[in-house]
This record gives structure tokens, C-alpha cells and sequence, in this order.
């Protein structure tokens, strides 16, 4: 029976949101937040630009270590072959290859440069490059896919498959797409190419998680398996991404909706993930935030708070409870408290770890890893973001490249 699975790609579509921004370490946290969830794969970033390449690094030392369970690690990168060649030695082994199909952005982008032959000729050439390089799955991403016609988003997909590629990422690129018409289109194309259309939509209508779930229901229409791209809190550039928990929520409680989501998640960790990413994001959740806002689960009006009272069933579509506890960390208590970070001392580390149950490994090595990811967040770092550091030191001193004694 074919299975939802989920891509999350805040380390990817999320950090280029503009007006905001996340560290080396924050990304590694999003990894680690989305192992603890049971998501399948993250895409991690650019493997390709040179200020990744100590992060992607450490992302694969830290996933090598178990740090982020069994999730998978993808890169991002152009459909062109020499963004591969300076990705492949990094040692990821999963991709997404990215080029524009519309004629739109043909004549309004690339302005003559390339044609829609030689749109896939990039495509193929950056493909075989990648499975040549060792790739176990590479994804290939029709930029637009939504304002690009039937004939050549199936012949581009036809082509990807043929070149080595295992799934295909239709792209609602301004956010334009419309549920019943994505539907359509992914089980049309998923048929017809017999690869799953993997759904990547904004959120310009305010129908990112719509989309994504019609989307996905297209695929399992024709057989395929479905694949959602989604982001922490829905963040994403203009109006954002389909939100992650949003949409894991909309299939196991949407009216109407039925399919086996292949993911073993854990929503546990939901709030943790959402509150920390509002955090490091620098961006506070709106009020209404699914799952995770202030008043997700607030009830005031007579009628609904009689019913609340009575069975919280009365006006809430799911126990609040699986969401998992707030987070209370040790930064944020009031009144007399002892932290850690750029300028702490080795008393004062030893202290917050031991109060958080922490056993380090290599004390000192750790000690300079806080230091440093303190540095570089700006901010006080929370009891998860600590508990990584005492148990994979080695592995996060490979962002910080010459900086440790």
C-alpha cells in the first residue's frame, strides 16, 4: 500500500526566508528536532557553497553518531552538474535537484539562455553526475511546476526518470495552486510517469497545507507514495511553507482523509520544535498557530467553555497532550540562576549540565563547543541545544573548523 512520507525543508526553504535567519547551529538543531519527530528525510542546506561545507559536514558526523535517529540527510542543489561535482565529496547521499520548467520563467528568467531542451539537458547531465557520485535517491525539482504545462512537465519528468532520478518535486512556486486542481495533476502525472510527484507548495492563498495534502492524495491515488515538503511553523519566503505539524495533523484527524503515513512519528516533541524555532527564528508564533500557539487549546466564550469543561472533545479536534509538554528551560527560570555560554566559566558549565542531568562526554572539548555555539546563536542556549553539545562534542566542533585549542 503506498505511504506518505514527509521532507521537511526549513534548513533549506526556510532559512532564505528574508527578515530572519538561523545559525549553523540552529540548522543542526532543526535535525535534531526532526529525527525526535520521526520525519524521514531533511533537506540540510547548499552542499554546494563554500559556508556550508563545515556544517554538512557535522551533519554527517552527527548523523553517522545516531544524533538524529534514522532521519535522512539531502542536499540542494542547482540542475547543473557542477554544483553536484562541489557537493559529491561531502558525503551526503541524498538530492534534490532544482531547475525552472515554465515558460514563464523560461523567457522571464533565463531570458534566452536556455530553452526547454536544454532545460533538460542541465537536468539529466546534474542527475547522472549525482548517481555517479554515489547518490542512493536523487529528487528532481520542477521549479513552477504549477504554471507549467502538461506536455513538458511529463516530458521533463519522463526524462529525470530516465537519467536516474526517483521522485519528482512539482513546485508551487508563487502559490497559486488550488486543491482539486493539484489533485488532478499529481495523479495524472504520477500515473503516467509511475515515479511519486512530491509536493512542495507556498503559502501565497493561504492553501500551502490544502494543496500538500491533495497533493499527496493524487499521488496515493495513482498508486505512488506521496512525499510533503513542509516547515517548522510554515515558515518560507513571502508568506511561507506548508507548516509541518499542520499537516501531519490534517492526516490523522482530517475528515475524509485516509492513508498510512509511513513516517513513525513521535508528535511529542511538537511544541518543543515549534516554541525553539520561534525562539532561534526570532519570529513569535501568532496566537492561532496549529498545535502550538497560545490559544490552540483556549476556550473563553460561555458556550464553548461550559463545553470544554465538560469533555474537551466538545470543541477540540485532538488532545492537546499528544503534543507534548512546553518547554521549561533552564534559561528562561526566574530569580537567582547560574547559566552558561560565550562567557561562562567551567564551574558555571559544570553546574547547569549536572542540573540537567547531562553526562558529558570530553567536559573540556564541550565546554568550547557551548562557548561557541553560544557565540554564534546570540542567545541563551535552551536545555536541548545544551544536551546535544555534552553528548556529541566531537562531531559539533567540526562547524567551528580551527577555532578549538
Amino acid at each position: 500500500m503506498p505511504q506518505v512520507h514527509f521532507l521537511d525543508v526549513t534548513n533549506r526553504d526556510g532559512v532564505q526566508t528574508a527578515r530572519t535567519g538561523l545559525s549553523k547551529f540552529g540548522k543542526t538543531m532543526v535535525n535534531f528536532y526532526l529525527g525526535r519527530l520521526g520525519v524521514t528525510q531533511s533537506e540540510i542546506g547548499f552542499p554546494f557553497l563554500f559556508h556550508e561545507v563545515p556544517y554538512v559536514k557535522a551533519q554527517v558526523a552527527l548523523a553517522e553518531a545516531g544524533a538524529f535517529g534514522g532521519l535522512r540527510l539531502s542536499g540542494w542543489c542547482r540542475g547543473v552538474a557542477a554544483d553536484v561535482d562541489k557537493a559529491a565529496p561531502l558525503g551526503l547521499r541524498h538530492y534534490n535537484l532544482s531547475i525552472s520548467t515554465s515558460d514563464y520563467m523560461i523567457q522571464n528568467k533565463f531570458r534566452g539562455r536556455l530553452d526547454r531542451d536544454a532545460i533538460i539537458r542541465e537536468m539529466a547531465a546534474a542527475v547522472r553526475a549525482a548517481t555517479a557520485a554515489g547518490a542512493e535517491t536523487v529528487g528532481v525539482n520542477a521549479e513552477d511546476g504549477s504554471r507549467t504545462d502538461d506536455g513538458f512537465l511529463l516530458e521533463f519528468a519522463l526524462a529525470a526518470k530516465e537519467a536516474g532520478a526517483c521522485r519528482i518535486r512539482y513546485c508551487d512556486t508563487i502559490g497559486g495552486d488550488t486543491p482539486g486542481r493539484i489533485r488532478e495533476r499529481f495523479a495524472k502525472l504520477a500515473t503516467a510517469v509511475a515515479l511519486p510527484i512530491e509536493t512542495h507548495c507556498h503559502n501565497d492563498l493561504g492553501m500551502a497545507v490544502a494543496n500538500s495534502v491533495s497533493g499527496a492524495l493524487g499521488d496515493l491515488d495513482a498508486g505512488q507514495d506521496a512525499w510533503i515538503n513542509t516547515c517548522v511553523n510554515g515558515i518560507g519566503e513571502r508568506s511561507g511553507n506548508a507548516d509541518l505539524l499542520s499537516t501531519i495533523l490534517a492526516f490523522r484527524h482530517g475528515f475524509g482523509v485516509e492513508a498510512d503515513l509511513g513516517d513513525t512519528l513521535d508528535l511529542g516533541w511538537a511544541r518543543r520544535f515549534g516554541l525553539w524555532a520561534a525562539y532561534a527564528f526570532g519570529q513569535p508564533l501568532p496566537y492561532n498557530q496549529v498545535g502550538v500557539g497560545r490559544n490552540a487549546f483556549a476556550h473563553e466564550s460561555g458556550i464553548h467553555a461550559d463545553g470544554a469543561l465538560k469533555d474537551h472533545g466538545n470543541y477540540e479536534l485532538y488532545d492537546e497532550a499528544t503534543l507534548g509538554p512546553f518547554p521549561r528551560d533552564w534559561h528562561a527560570r526566574e530569580g537567582r540562576v547560574v547559566l552558561t555560554g560565550e562567557y561562562g566559566g567551567k564551574a558555571g558549565f559544570r553546574h547547569v549540565m549536572d542540573g540537567l542531568g547531562v553526562e558529558v562526554r570530553d567536559e573540556e572539548l564541550a565546554f568550547q563547543v557551548a562557548q561557541l555555539c553560544n557565540a554564534m546563536t546570540g542567545r541563551p542556549l535552551t536545555d536541548d541545544e545544551l544536551r546535544l553539545i555534552g553528548a556529541y562534542p566531537r562531531e559539533l566542533s567540526l562547524l567551528f573548523p580551527g577555532q578549538l585549542t
